[in-house]
């Protein structure tokens, strides 16, 4: 069973990783996929992620890659971890609500507003591959604001898809 990482560059991936072995009985994945843009983040992730699958015993192969139709083609889940801009655009929208006195940031208010309208069109593509690559495969979107964002592949995708914030 295939499970595909998209943002394998995050610093939320170790952890992510850690759990999955943790509980390796009840997910038995034989295959995790890393994707990130920054190969220098996803080289990195990628390493720690093959020591924790051998110190875990884990029969899981890891993979990396800078292609999304690779690591998602025929996934079971597909978990979306992204920033769209990186983390100065997380900076800009918090300091956005700020500039005019308003409560905000990067999941409410101006900033989350803003957060969203850069997201849901990257996150509406990785829908959009999946529904031809794994159709049959689970979103889990982690990206923020993941109401919002989870809300608008329920609405313009017919991927199965679960928010988590």
């Amino acid at each position: 069973m295939k499970f595909a990482v998209i943002g394998g560059g995050s610093s939320y991936t170790p952890e992510l990783i850690d759990g999955i072995f943790a509980k390796k009985e009840v997910m038995p994945f034989t295959e995790i996929w890393l994707m990130d843009t920054n190969e220098e983040r996803l080289a990195i992730n990628f390493e720690f992620s093959k020591r924790l699958a051998e110190r875990y015993g884990a029969k899981c192969k890891i993979f990396k890659s800078t292609n999304i139709d690779e690591a998602i083609k025929d996934a079971r889940y597909v978990l979306t971890q992204i920033r769209v801009g990186q983390m100065q655009a997380r900076i800009n929208d918090e300091k956005l609500g700020l500039k005019y006195n308003i409560i905000g940031q990067e999941t409410t208010g101006v900033g989350g507003f803003a957060c969203a309208l850069r997201s849901i069109p990257v996150i509406l593509n990785i829908a959009n591959k999946m529904e031809v690559l794994c159709p049959k495969a689970f979103l889990i979107n982690f990206t923020n604001p993941a109401g919002i964002v989870t809300e608008a592949v329920i609405k313009y995708s017919k991927i199965r898809t679960i928010g988590l914030c």
